[in-house]
Order: structure tokens, then C-alpha cells, then sequence
């Protein structure tokens, strides 16, 4: 008797494409974008690799990587003074090894380090840590008590947008389905005032953040004349405090204020319970934190 034994060969469903382009200049970008407001900009990647295995392949990928005009740090006038202006796609690298922005920004310096590892930082951009727009990104409460402005680009033409306007949701921002975030801007700050950061973590390095506090603080005869607060992974989104920054207005150096300041954030957050921390941790560690930038700035 003859055995015949029939072989199968397993079949996959092939898949579509995703289609790629790589622009050569911003107004090939702004080209790109306008066809394809569904595709994904890529940058570093450090985000969107990373949730890769998460979510749908985007219809296509538009990839600026190493376009030369969205690259490089700068003055620029912008009417108020010698402002700094961060290209997009300026891997954190750039920032950290920046004299101008150590001397106009050093609380974005300081955050820089705590992106990730050196791999990290080598990659991912600013332009992709505000364009990711997550409530842990950690330059992004830095870019509100600095009043960044984003320089945003369509074929409408170019705005600007104060980026405590930018973030509105979740994850959801004020960007048009049309429009590339071309470069952050950092007005010139007053000579006078006092820059401070703190990221809460699990760990010293490469952690998820717990909280994030940033400030920038002003005293002119004992009291506040100009404060603005910026705080991360205790809302939906990054978040300024307009009630504490309205305690501080005005008040006098000392630590009544300090204490009036940290009852105040109580209504200007709603941090969560996940697996990281509690919500009476963040609001309390939050507290504490500003309390302290408040009693340093003399």
C-alpha cells in the first residue's frame, strides 16, 4: 500500500502597506501634512515606536528626522526681547548642550536629563514631546512656567500659540489636522527671576514621573510680582495653577505664603490613583514641592 503525504504551506493575509514619505523642507512638510492629516509625523520616534504594538499602524508615515530646518537653537526678536527659539526636531542632546538655553532656560536643561537615557535624549525631539502632549512629558510643565510659544505651520500660513493654550485634553491638543509644529519659543526672561524644577519619580533616573513641579518666581521689595507655576502628571494634561500663582501675586516672601500657595494648588489640579501613586500622594508631594520653591526664592 502506497502512503501519499500531502504537504501545507501556511498562508498569512498580507497586509496594506503603510505608505512613507521624507520631506527635504519644511514647505515639502507642510505639503505632506495637508495630504495625509491622518499619517503620523515621525521624529525620534521615542513615543510613537513605543506604542507601535498599542494602537493601529498609522495609513502612512511622514518622517522629518534630520530636516535642517526644523533643527537648531537661535535668538530671535521677538518683539519683548532676545527670545530662544528650539527648532522642532532638536533631539534633547542639542538642549542640554545649549550655553544659550543653560544661561536663558536652565529649568529645560534640567528636565532634558531626565528624558529617558542618553539613548533618549539622542533621539526624541522637543517638537515630539509637545506634539505627544502626554501629562508626564516632562519638558512640558518647564515650556509653561517659561510662556513658550509654539510656531505652528499650515498652507493656511503660520501662527503662534502660547503653549499654556496648546494642551486641552487628554492627549488632545490645539493643533489643526493641517499644521506641523515648526519651533518652540522661549521669551527672554526677566534677569531678576528664579527658575525652579523637580521631578518626583520612583526612582533617581530613567522613572515615569510621580509629579513634576516648574516655576518661574520674581521678588521685587520683599514681595511676588510675577509668578507662574507649571505642573505635570497631576492633571489630564500639563497644567498652570492660576490659584497659586494668584496667592503669590502681591503676597510677601515668607512661609505663610508658602503655605497659602500650597492649600491653593488643591483647586488647580485633580491628580488620579494609578499604578504608580495615589492621588493624596501627588497632591501632598505636589505641595510640598512648590512650598519649597516658594521659601527658595528670595
Amino acid at each position: 500500500m502506497t502512503t501519499t503525504t500531502t504537504t501545507t504551506t501556511a498562508t498569512t493575509t498580507p497586509t496594506t502597506p503603510t505608505g512613507y514619505v521624507r520631506p527635504a523642507t519644511v514647505a515639502d512638510l507642510i505639503a505632506a501634512r495637508a495630504d495625509h492629516p491622518d499619517w503620523a509625523v515621525l521624529c525620534g520616534g521615542t513615543d510613537l515606536m513605543v506604542e507601535a504594538p498599542l494602537r493601529p499602524a498609522p495609513a502612512g508615515v511622514i518622517d522629518v528626522w534630520g530636516l535642517a530646518e526644523l533643527r537648531g537653537i537661535s535668538e530671535l526678536d521677538d518683539g519683548g526681547g532676545a527670545a530662544v527659539r528650539i527648532g522642532a526636531a532638536t533631539p534633547w542632546t542639542e538642549v542640554i548642550a545649549s550655553a544659550l538655553v543653560a544661561a536663558r532656560a536652565p529649568i529645560l536643561v534640567a528636565a532634558a536629563r531626565e528624558i529617558g537615557a542618553l539613548q533618549i535624549q539622542a533621539r526624541g525631539t522637543i517638537g515630539g514631546n509637545v506634539g505627544t502632549s502626554s501629562p508626564v512629558g516632562d519638558s512640558l510643565p518647564v515650556l509653561l512656567a517659561l510662556d513658550a510659544v509654539l510656531e505652528l505651520r499650515s498652507p493656511r500660513g503660520a501662527r503662534t500659540v502660547p503653549y499654556r493654550d496648546y494642551p486641552i485634553s487628554y492627549r488632545k491638543t490645539a493643533l489643526a489636522a493641517d499644521e506641523v509644529i515648526v519651533a518652540v519659543r522661549l521669551p527672554a526672561p526677566h534677569p531678576e527671576a528664579r527658575q525652579h524644577w523637580r521631578k518626583v519619580g520612583t526612582r533617581r533616573a530613567q522613572s515615569i514621573s510621580k509629579v513634576m513641579a516648574a516655576a518661574v518666581l520674581r521678588v521685587e521689595a520683599g514681595r511676588f510680582v510675577e509668578a507662574r507655576l507649571g505642573l505635570g502628571a497631576v492633571a489630564d494634561r500639563p497644567v498652570r495653577a492660576p490659584h497659586a500663582e494668584a496667592a503669590l501675586l502681591g503676597a510677601p516672601v515668607g512661609a505663610a505664603t508658602a503655605d497659602a500657595v500650597a492649600a491653593a494648588l488643591a483647586h488647580d489640579v485633580a491628580p488620579i490613583t494609578d499604578v504608580r501613586s495615589t492621588a493624596a500622594y501627588r497632591l501632598q508631594t505636589l505641595q510640598h514641592v512648590v512650598r519649597r520653591f516658594v521659601l527658595e526664592t528670595a
